[in-house]
């Protein structure tokens, strides 16, 4: 069985669905006499530990399958198996050996359940919709779309059996229907105990210079003043609060739901990033204009004049050995303007991990999210950037304005840090094809470092019907050249230094040995894709234990079945989400990149972020196809607000809650989610139900949990609620 690695039980705080307008403040109570009925309707949350003592049952081999199963939906229904529970008119409703046993075929419990969970959620996301503020015709037919989100619903479907959705069986003894003097006294201080913990939520918007656009470790401006310097672009790095906020950013006026994949690429709503700086900036060079409501990319740009999928194409006719979408399919793409290459090499099956500061060129990582692009904000300047050594196919800079020369050659060479052994690096810029005295200075340069660093020069072409020239080097595959150098400079790196660790890691000027042991990652190149997306890396190790305890190889594909099932038998057509509407993905707690192989056949792209405190599984996620990024989920992720579509959470919660509060991170994921953007958490029982009251306080709307044997799942949507009230954030202020 897989289970996580660090779980601890939560406050078991429940809340009804509260009625209030769509800007209505109000203070979230949970009132005792709520908490009261609430226990009685879910009576595994109450007493996770405990059998309900109505049973009387002394084995638990007599009745496998008739656990209490609690399913709790959007409005506010609860349905209970294997137990009986009160619906919302106060009528009992019994689902137990006679309803749904074991003989009972699945697909009568799936008709059993739809029918009668199809108009209730049909009318709760019906009443969602009349928040959103779109006209009358927009909302007809968004509405439309969204009762697309109703149909097959299975709660048994939840928990798939296998790998970590395995629920355990009890096996204590049972005292009959009797109860037990300790058993009463403890269900009395405990219930005593959960009044004096009310929680009250009182949510404030957040006023900060950067408004709709605020990024807490990034916009800290009372760290940005203090800084000695910003010669190495030390203001654009990560500087976190010392407390992570606990308001909410507003939305930007007239904000609505985005437009879908594949149109974003052409075009978004201007209302939804009101940014013109980059427009005046870059507008002559066809990167983005305004047109009516919208902002639109043509695809051209100085370096695309005709079309970004003309100069993909260009490089691999003249590097065939790239193969793009089948050799080469994870590259890292810096400096990346609005993203348009990383965009269209989607065509080629290639995912690009592009980045750019914050500000520079006003919000372009923000119209690249926007369009449905992967990016991130970040910059190179002091510090490592937080990806394992020797993970990128390609690493492409196209006039992305990076002094590779400069310092020893400090930042070409935590690119070398990144880029595969055998892989390559293509440098699209001015000192490639023009001859003013200042690129040829750099040119020659750039050529004595490569060269010093046995980077071999494939070719150096210009293409003539664009203008622009390439230069394309490929990183050797050993270490006979390092060994020739005459001078060591760049020196090799000690032994002791990891290429892996990219956690606040300073910068360093020494490069790592190619690994020449056939089982060392690194050492050959992955299968070509999709091969590699299914197969084992050859680095795992039937000695070494995996994540979940078991020989890494196992692991590694018991995790993968695992989330095939989840996906295929709940997630896609289970929990209501219309899959039409979703892009944009984030895996806060990736172990081997599953569930993202799991949607491989969905027109979505996930980042999969391994939290610093977990096993540095990111190696084996960019091995198989896929990337990923590490993070300390107790700070705020580098991103834009309103970036995500769907964020996942699978035991994550109880795991951070070891060492930072939770309700900063679920005011976190709250702004890098988008207005109507899901939320799906997996998680121990009590810490569903804290998130639920969490969640209901910020007006989300729940659209279903389910709880069997203290595991707990959660499905939930952003609304476009914000508080009226706001809160000034000193830190975040630039004057």
């Amino acid at each position: 069985m897989m289970t996580s690695s660090s779980i601890v039980p939560g406050q078991n705080v429940d809340m009804p669905i509260p009625k209030t307008g769509k800007n209505d403040v109000k203070d979230q109570v949970t009132d005792s006499s709520i908490n009261s009925t609430a226990k009685k309707v879910d009576n595994n949350q109450e007493k996770p530990k405990e059998k309900p003592i109505e049973k009387t049952t002394t084995s638990s081999e007599a009745q496998p399958e008739n656990k209490d199963v609690t399913v709790r939906h959007a409005d506010g229904q609860v349905n209970q198996v294997g137990g009986e529970t009160k619906s919302n008119d106060g009528q009992a409703n019994i689902v137990g050996q006679g309803d749904l046993n074991e003989n009972t075929s699945e697909e009568d419990k799936s008709s059993l359940y739809q029918n009668k969970r199809k108009h209730d959620l049909a009318d709760s996301i019906k009443a969602s919709n009349d928040k959103t503020g779109e006209s009358e015709v927009e909302k007809v037919n968004e509405s439309q779309e969204d009762k697309n989100e109703v149909s097959n619903q299975s709660p048994g479907e939840q928990f798939p059996s296998g790998a970590q959705a395995e629920l355990t069986n009890e096996t204590s003894t049972e005292n009959g229907s009797w109860s037990t003097q300790a058993m009463e006294s403890k269900n009395e201080k405990d219930t005593q105990e959960s009044d004096k913990e009310l929680v009250v939520y009182n949510w404030k918007s957040c006023n900060s210079t950067a408004g709709p656009d605020f990024i807490p470790c990034l916009d800290n401006w009372r760290a940005i003043k203090n800084l000695r310097s910003t010669m190495h672009y030390e203001h654009r790095e990560r500087h976190c609060p010392e407390e992570p906020p606990t308001c909410l950013v507003p939305l930007p006026e007239g904000y609505r739901r985005p437009i879908k994949w594949p149109n974003s690429r052409k075009k978004i709503w201007y209302s939804n990033v009101p940014h013109t700086e980059l427009v005046e900036y870059k507008g002559h060079q066809n990167w983005v204009k305004v047109a009516g409501r919208y902002l639109v990319f043509p695809g051209g740009g100085t370096q695309f004049k005709h079309g970004a999928l003309h100069y993909i194409d260009f490089i691999n006719e003249n590097v065939p050995d790239i193969a793009w979408g089948k050799h080469s399919r994870v590259i890292l793409d810096v400096g990346c303007g609005v993203a348009s290459f990383g965009g269209f090499l989607f065509d080629r099956d290639v995912l690009a991990m592009s980045l750019a500061p914050k500000d520079e060129h006003e919000a372009q990582v923000q119209f690249a999210l926007e369009r449905g692009i992967p990016a991130i904000s970040a910059v190179m300047g002091t510090l490592r950037l937080p990806f394992p050594g020797k993970v990128f196919d390609v690493v492409h800079c196209a006039r992305c304005r990076v002094p590779w020369h400069i310092e020893g050659g400090k930042l070409l060479l935590e690119l070398n840090r990144l880029l595969r052994p055998g892989g390559y690096f293509v440098w699209s810029a001015t000192p490639v094809y023009q001859k003013k005295p200042e690129d040829k200075e750099i040119w020659k340069a750039m050529s004595k470092l490569l060269e010093t660093m046995c980077w071999e020069l494939v070719t150096r072409v210009r293409d003539r019907l664009n203008g622009v020239g390439l230069a394309i080097y490929k990183k050797p595959m050993n270490n006979s050249c390092y060994e020739k150098r005459s001078v060591q400079d760049p020196p090799m790196c000690e032994a002791s230094d990891d290429a892996n660790a990219a956690w606040n890691v300073p910068l360093q000027t020494c490069m790592h040995k190619v690994p020449i042991d056939s089982l060392q990652r690194g050492s050959r190149w992955p299968e070509q894709w999709p091969a590699r997306l299914d197969k084992t890396p050859y680095w795992m190790l039937g000695s070494e234990m995996g994540v979940y305890g078991k020989p890494q190889p196992e692991d590694f594909v018991a995790d993968y079945e695992h989330w095939k099932r989840v996906v295929s038998k709940s997630y896609i057509n289970g929990m209501g989400i219309n899959w039409a509407t979703v892009r944009n993905v984030m895996d806060m707690r990736a172990i081997y990149g599953g569930f993202a192989a799991a949607l491989k056949d969905m027109n979505v792209w996930v980042m999969n972020v391994v939290p610093i405190d977990s096993p540095d599984v990111l190696p084996a996620i960019y091995e198989r196809g896929l990337f990923g990024i590490y993070h300390d989920w107790c700070q705020s992720f580098s991103t834009y607000p309103r970036s995500y579509d769907l964020m996942h959470a699978d035991h994550l919660f109880s795991m951070i809650k070891q060492k930072c509060k939770i309700v900063p991170l679920v005011v976190e994921v709250d702004r890098i989610l988008r207005p109507e953007g899901k939320l799906i958490v997996r998680d121990t029982a009590e810490v569903v139900s804290e998130l639920e009251s969490i969640l209901r306080s910020m007006q989300w709307e729940i659209r279903m949990t389910y709880n069997k044997d203290n595991e707990g799942l959660l499905s939930a949507q952003k609304t476009m609620w914000r508080p009226k009230e706001f809160e000034t954030l000193d830190y975040g202020m630039m004057t």
